[in-house]
């Protein structure tokens, strides 16, 4: 089996548009799971920018790195304010929104996951849209 480089800007694109999709069908379970996926790989694609190193051999971050969202989150935080990063905490959604969210519930039955669930999700990684586009087009500070 071969593993792909990661792309994280495209990754983090991909699972919002097609959580996207999956919301606007009431598919709240799968549309939760791509929000939260697409939140952590728009993370690591600012996390990139601010100078994350990538192994050239593995194509991955750094093994502390690889975490999903609810424990990337204030990875992050920290991570961007050593990186000079205040414009991008400054973006951030306050609180930890993902912090009851899990890469575990995709095993779950979906009644585990309503409405109110997905809408919250939704909205924090529809934030952070606008501050991954903003590492995109400006790189590090």
């Amino acid at each position: 089996m071969t593993s792909h480089p990661p792309d994280f800007l495209d990754a983090h694109d991909r699972h919002w548009e097609d959580a996207e999709t999956l919301f606007g069908h009431q598919r709240w379970a799968n549309a939760d799971q791509l929000y939260g996926f697409s939140a952590e790989c728009g993370l690591k694609a600012v996390m990139q920018a601010l100078g994350m190193p990538i192994d050239t051999t593995t194509g991955t971050p750094p093994k502390k790195y690889r975490k999903h969202i609810q424990d990337l989150w204030p990875l992050f935080q920290t991570y961007a304010g050593s990186r000079n990063g205040a414009t991008y905490l400054a973006m951030l959604p306050t609180g930890s929104p993902f912090a009851d969210w899990s890469h575990h519930d995709r095993y779950a039955h979906q009644s585990y996951c309503p409405e109110p669930d997905a809408v919250s999700h939704r909205m924090a990684a529809k934030k952070l849209r606008p501050l991954v586009r903003h590492a995109q087009q400006n790189g590090p500070p």
